[in-house]
């Protein structure tokens, strides 16, 4: 049986760019209906930003009352803490579950209507959703005058090392039965390394193979020095500048090769596969809309529309910078456009946060990107060993830097690495937004003792008179 709806906005999942759209065209009075085919929320809500930031939370605080049963330093001492892991993915979901409830209930609160099934797409102004209710198949014809698409991205699988068995992706990784003794990360960037980190708080045997020579290779070596002293400290093997060519015969280990091509096996009881995202194109006809691409992601302009009229995409999709952020920010412009505002998608940046041990965030331009660029630039750094609140942290590692233009000191960018400097990205991003000059920070009263302090006296510093350093 075929029923028929009709729609203004029709969107194709429901992550954080889908649900957003939805919720800022229904404000505007656009009519609009939402499909997702699993959970709505996608991929950050369920099984990417918040539970994995949950995760990292429950090995941080696991592994400072193994401190807290050692050293005692603050004078806190406890006994040895054992580690329920089954209850501690029980908290995360639970966090998810809230999250994901709290979604659908803005979208029933906006009168969006949320259709629960797989897409397929027959044209740009057509989707045909398979349903299953009460033991009865029926598809839902949907026409619609604009289509948004906003599938975002799955994990890149190695061809001979696919997903199943001891070779996790990131998904099965938030949600373990057991942990193992050792794990394999195959991958050194911001995935592979915040559930490697992790893992290892967890007190498992944590080893990274990376092909780079270093690990985050698109971030420059000063930045990443902090990160890398810490894992040595948390006592996580590295294996750089070296490719991974698969499992043993055995499957008891993961067989590298070095830039001299000499092989070595790594023993694993799992290896989590960490190498990239890709846009999710593949299963709802996408290929029916003739579209144009830009590599394996969709090609938009500035205001996220596609090569055919009306049909709009959104967020991981359309590739570039995969974050939840961006996405979301790029859906409600879109209703906005919709309803006829007058809207481009041109942000003076894009926070990207890595939440390691420390953090890493970097905002705008790095002083090698200024200088790439030929821009005249100053830059300046603090160091939190010199901030009062990173003190009283017991974290004194990482700092706060600071790029510039060197004729008018209008800001470019910033850099931070440190306990809680993704809390300073809003600061970082403002700046950018509204031309701020070195001089519009350093003139700012800064709240004391607080890390944000960090970011005025790197200011200070850019301008020659820092005060605490």
């Amino acid at each position: 049986m075929t029923q028929n709806l009709e729609t203004r906005l029709l969107i194709v999942g429901g992550g954080p760019g889908g649900y957003v759209a939805a919720i800022r065209a229904a404000q505007l009075g656009i009519q609009t209906v939402l499909v997702e085919a699993e959970t709505l929320g996608g991929t950050c809500l369920n099984v990417g930003c918040i539970p994995s930031k949950a995760l990292i939370h429950v090995a941080d605080e696991y592994e400072k009352a193994v401190r807290y049963a050692g050293k005692g330093e603050m004078g806190i001492r406890v006994q040895a803490p054992t580690l329920d892991i089954g209850q501690a993915v029980k908290w995360k979901n639970g966090i998810v579950g809230k999250l994901t409830k709290g979604v659908a209930a803005l979208l029933k609160k906006h009168d969006v209507q949320v259709i629960h099934g797989w897409a397929r797409l027959v044209d740009g102004k057509t989707a045909e959703v398979v349903q299953h209710l009460d033991g009865q198949q029926s598809t839902l014809r949907i026409r619609c005058e604009h289509l948004l698409l906003a599938t975002g991205s799955q994990s890149v699988e190695l061809p001979f090392m696919p997903f199943g068995g001891k070779v996790i992706s990131a998904t099965q990784a938030l949600s373990p039965t057991t942990l193992p003794e050792r794990l394999v990360v195959v991958g050194g960037g911001y995935i592979g390394l915040e559930l490697g980190i992790a893992y290892r708080k967890l007190g498992v045997a944590v080893t990274v193979v990376e092909a780079q020579e270093r690990i985050l290779p698109g971030y420059d070596s000063e930045l990443t020095a902090p990160l890398l002293g810490n894992l040595k400290r948390l006592g996580i093997n590295l294996h750089l500048g070296h490719k991974v060519l698969g499992l043993n015969s055995e499957g008891t280990a993961v067989r590298v090769s070095n830039t001299a091509e000499q092989i070595s096996e790594i023993p694993a009881d799992q290896v989590l596969v960490a190498v990239g995202r890709k846009p999710r194109t593949e299963g709802f006809g996408l290929e029916t809309l003739l579209l144009d691409y830009n590599g394996s992601a969709l090609k938009v302009d500035d205001q996220c529309r596609t090569s055919m009229r009306n049909v709009w995409a959104i967020g991981d999709l359309t590739g570039d910078a995969m974050l939840a952020h961006r996405a979301m920010a790029q859906g409600e412009m879109v209703a906005d456009i919709i309803a006829g505002k007058h809207r481009h998608f041109l942000p003076a940046a894009i926070p990207a946060i890595c939440f390691t041990d420390p953090e890493v965030v970097v905002v705008g331009l790095t002083p090698e990107q200024a200088q790439q660029q030929g821009i005249e630039h100053k830059t300046a750094m603090f160091p939190f060993a010199a901030n009062g609140r990173s003190m009283t942290l017991g974290s004194t590692e990482g700092f706060v830097r600071v790029v510039a233009r060197a004729d008018n000191h209008r800001i470019l960018g910033w850099q931070a690495t440190g306990r809680g400097v993704s809390e300073l990205s809003i600061a970082f991003v403002q700046s950018l937004e509204m031309g701020a000059q070195l001089e519009d920070i350093a003139a700012t009263v800064h709240p004391h003792p607080t890390l944000g302090e960090a970011v005025q006296e790197a200011a200070m510093r850019a301008l020659g008179h820092a005060l605490h350093i």
